[in-house]
């Protein structure tokens, strides 16, 4: 118990930026409009691309013993391009909802 005492007194600057951000993410998403939700999200998933490099970099300086590193990075790596391929595939429907018909 007195671990986590210390832990909170040492990190309390960190815990105070982490719960901030949490209630302006919960502010700003609340109020966004309806209609501009998908291209958001879209957005947000391509930002996906970060998580996938970082995965890929955590992967190579991993050593071959630590097989729940390479786990985790190839279920990190394998996530993160299903999360940005959907999302490109959310907005190309949207998209395609726009163009007049023929």
């Amino acid at each position: 118990m007195t671990e986590i005492i210390n832990f909170i007194a040492e990190n309390r600057q960190m815990i105070y930026i982490i719960l901030l951000s949490i209630f302006v993410g919960v502010e700003v998403i609340g109020n966004v409009p309806t209609v501009l939700h998908t291209p958001l999200m879209s957005g947000a998933n391509a930002i996906h691309g970060v998580v996938i490099v970082g995965a890929i970099i955590v992967m190579l300086n991993c050593e071959i013993e630590n097989t729940s590193g390479l786990i985790l990075g190839f279920l990190a790596v394998i996530l993160g391009t299903l999360n940005v391929v959907g999302g490109f595939v959310v907005t190309d429907r949207m998209l395609e909802m726009f163009k007049k018909k023929k």
